[in-house]
């Protein structure tokens, strides 16, 4: 499952973006969004700051809420407000 998760998270481009939750499904594990999460955490050198909350919410907090929205600006991904701007920077998996 974790490698899987990984492989769907490096698809992820610069400056794009992608949720928990559809990770979670392009990695073929529905419903796993948590699962993600982990594996962000207990991975090295993923591109952590391009997965973000539905609706494009950052999730992290405190200065590793900055941190992550300073990486997706210095890669172009606008913001409506405290959210990415999904329209803009949603990367959409292909279907296999």
């Amino acid at each position: 499952m974790h490698k899987r998760i990984v492989a769907a998270i490096q698809k992820i481009p610069r400056g794009k973006v992608s949720t928990y939750g559809a990770v979670a499904r392009a990695a073929g594990y529905p419903g796993a969004a948590r699962q993600v999460a982990w594996a962000l955490h207990g991975s090295f050198g993923l591109a952590w700051h391009r997965v973000v909350g539905a609706a494009g919410e950052i999730k992290l907090r405190g200065d590793s809420a900055i941190e992550q929205r300073l990486r997706l600006e210095g890669e172009g991904v606008t913001f409506r407000g405290r959210r990415v701007n999904m329209s803009r920077h949603e990367f959409a998996f292909s279907r296999k």
